[in-house]
């Protein structure tokens, strides 16, 4: 979870969000190189009244400007592609969950299980124990087994919402009449927040996502006491 005054990412807590630190790190140190660059061209030109005559005309410094800023975008497409294509792929789900958006609250469907549902509202600050957070924190979290592939299909019952958790790199669009599909593993246990991330009314900001990731014998033990109580 994010905290205050935090300037990077949150840490990651799937493969795909890994790949994205990655990449933002790759990307941002290019930026950082290219900035160097022109900072120390502009304090030359603008610090010394030298001149050059084969910098003012010159062929081959026009075809090395021209090239490589071509091969620099290529160094931060081919990652990009690369992830975009991973963060694609669904292979072989041992978990489906129907996250249904509406105002102002998450219902989520357990869809290999024959009755398995419930609804998801944020905790009201006065009703807030010590430790959890503000706005974060949901009555029922969607719980989740780590290290498996879990399918999320992702919808609205009334108007655009999206579900986004980004310790786990997810965010998907939740559209009225259309399902969207996005998959994640949690490398690890805890508990992972988000908010939806498109704004869909008064209280846009008071409908969190909480995802707890537990080992595979606890969701076991979860799922049959849902099941019981149901």
């Amino acid at each position: 979870m994010a905290h205050p005054t935090q300037l990077g990412l949150q840490d990651a807590a799937s493969p795909v969000m890994e790949e994205l630190l990655h990449f933002h790190d790759h990307a941002l140190m290019i930026v950082l190189l290219i900035s160097i660059l022109v900072l120390y061209i502009i304090v030359s030109m603008v610090s010394t009244k030298l001149t050059d005559k084969y910098i003012l005309d010159s062929q081959e410094i026009e075809i090395i400007w021209t090239v490589l800023p071509a091969i620099i975008l290529i160094l931060i497409a081919l990652p990009s592609l690369r992830i975009l294509y991973l963060m694609d792929e669904i292979n072989d789900p041992h978990l489906t969950i129907k996250a249904v958006g509406h105002q102002w609250y998450w219902s989520y469907e357990y869809t290999d299980y024959e009755d398995l549902g419930f609804d998801s509202y944020m905790v009201a600050t006065p009703d807030l124990t010590p430790g959890q957070s503000r706005l974060l924190e949901a009555d029922h979290r969607m719980v989740v087994p780590m290290e498996s592939p879990i399918r999320i299909l992702v919808t609205s019952e009334d108007v655009l919402h999206s579900w986004a958790v980004p310790a786990l790199g997810i965010k998907m669009d939740a559209v009225p009449g259309r399902l969207n599909q996005t998959a994640f593993i949690a490398s690890r246990p805890g508990l992972f927040y988000g908010q939806c991330s498109e704004i869909c009314g008064a209280n846009h900001s008071f409908m969190p996502v909480v995802v707890e990731a537990v080992p595979l014998d606890n969701f076991e033990a979860w799922s049959s006491f849902m099941l019981e109580d149901a």
